[in-house]
């Protein structure tokens, strides 16, 4: 049975328990901070807390999985379980893994992530388009079958990401960049599609003046730094402009630095919740 379309759940979850994603990334540091182990016990308590304070509140739970498969298969293992018990709590599950290959191999990776049958099945997933948008097209055709969405890297917040994603083709007359030029991609993903799109575009929420972009793509923008990278949601309207209202900021270490307390994690994220939702309303 294929689901409801990405875009329109992620509209539903965000209005009805605010627009917020969490990150999962169980990096050995934070381990240690929690008075864990770092290896396959301390993983699955962490992920199991994390799950457990956060899966029945938030919108969206976002594990990055080369924390996970820094562990091998019994990593993966925890991370299948997580994913699970997420889903099962009522979080929609953004995975990011940030995947981008051609032909085949791309169809394989849609297929560990994107097909509803598959152990790691998520209900979005992170994908790098910089062998060609095109190339993306089996994870594309995938997201469309199962009722699963994708969050393209466009405008990323970290600083290397500007040699590829601000330069300009030689091939477009238009003079737009190639972040420019993925978003234009996603626009037409997600044309006709209500209440959202189920294309998303990842776009830092630390890049500031953001209004040479046109970032209403009628989709959903996934954006990282808010928190420990410095980005408040009293940013969220100046960077987004008139798209703010289809961002899911992610917020993971000003979160999770409270576990291991549930009651912690839970007020801790309700908090960037209500902050988050106050300058969506206010803009």
């Amino acid at each position: 049975m294929t689901l409801e379309p990405f875009g329109a759940r992620l509209r539903r979850a965000m209005d009805e328990r605010g627009p917020l994603c969490v990150g999962i990334d169980p990096h050995a540091s934070l381990l240690t901070e929690w008075g864990l182990n770092d290896d396959v016990a301390g993983l699955e308590r962490f992920s199991r807390t994390v799950v457990e304070a956060l899966a029945g509140r938030v919108a969206v739970l976002k594990p990055q999985a080369a924390f996970f498969e820094r562990f091998g298969s019994r990593g993966v293992a925890v991370l299948e379980k997580s994913v699970e018990e997420a889903r099962a709590a009522g979080a929609l599950v953004v995975m990011d893994a940030k995947r981008g290959d051609i032909g085949s191999t791309m169809a394989a990776y849609a297929e560990a992530f994107l097909h509803k049958d598959a152990p790691l099945f998520s209900d979005a997933l992170t994908v790098s388009p910089y062998l060609g948008y095109g190339s993306l097209s089996p994870a594309v055709a995938m997201a469309r079958e199962s009722g699963a969405g994708l969050f393209v890297l466009a405008l990323t917040s970290n600083p290397e990401g500007r040699e590829v994603q601000h330069a300009v083709r030689v091939e477009d007359h238009a003079g737009r960049n190639v972040g420019a030029t993925m978003l234009a991609h996603l626009a037409a993903e997600n044309a006709g599609e209500e209440p959202l799109g189920s294309f998303g575009a990842v776009v830092g929420a630390t890049l500031g003046d953001l209004s040479a972009y046109d970032l209403d793509v009628n989709g959903p923008l996934l954006a990282p730094g808010i928190g420990a990278q410095g980005a408040t949601p009293a940013d969220l309207p100046r960077v987004f402009r008139r798209a703010v209202r289809n961002v899911v900021p992610n917020v993971s270490r000003g979160v999770l630095r409270h576990g291991p307390d549930v009651v912690a994690l839970r007020d801790a994220a309700e908090r960037f919740a209500q902050e988050i939702r106050a300058a969506v309303t206010a803009a």
